[in-house]
């Protein structure tokens, strides 16, 4: 955990960055492409567990009162959007990924911390994908279209992951002596 004060600056502003994350988009039909889930794991990352996953509230919170800040808008509405799962997956993907380094955050241990956010947005997004194509949206979905659909991202995502994961490693070095008084060393 990066920022150890009790300010709501440092969860401020990651939620901000995932609605950053969502304009950074490749738009297709059920799915969006976007850089959002690079801002969730930095979230966990940097801030930890519990702050990680409350700026991910608070950006779910933010996007359902009506600002648009999801990468199809917002509004109370958007829970019948297909990718409505993988944004409520947001918020245990920061939690996991801030239980895996808050102790010891090597590079390592990030990469781990990202691709168990990963896997946890996936587990959450892709069957409500396939509820809302199917109950919603009248259009139901084989096993295998749902899978081809629901993973589209996920080759980006991996590419992605080991950035933030990489990213979150070296801010991590940078900041955490800064905490002490310490100098950075390289």
């Amino acid at each position: 955990m990066i920022f150890r004060h009790d300010g709501v600056a440092p969860i401020a502003l990651m939620a901000a960055l995932t609605a950053v994350g969502a304009f950074i988009r490749i738009p297709l039909p059920h799915l969006p492409i976007t850089l959002q889930i690079s801002f969730v794991c930095l979230a966990g990352l940097l801030l930890g567990p519990w702050r990680g996953a409350a700026s991910q509230i608070v950006y779910l919170t933010t996007g359902l009162i009506g600002f648009p800040v999801f990468a199809k808008g917002g509004g109370p509405q958007y829970v019948l959007e297909p990718s409505f799962g993988y944004l409520l997956g947001f918020v245990p993907a920061a939690f996991a990924a801030g239980m895996l380094t808050q102790k010891t955050p090597t590079y390592s241990r990030c990469v781990l911390g990202v691709l168990a956010a990963l896997l946890v947005d996936y587990a959450i997004g892709l069957p409500y994908l396939a509820g809302v194509m199917e109950f919603v949206l009248g259009a139901p979905l084989t096993l295998e279209s749902a899978l081809k659909i629901g993973l589209l991202p996920l080759p980006k995502d991996l590419v992605l992951g080991l950035g933030t994961a990489y990213l979150g490693f070296r801010v991590v070095r940078v900041l955490r002596p800064l905490q002490h008084g310490d100098t950075v060393q390289d």
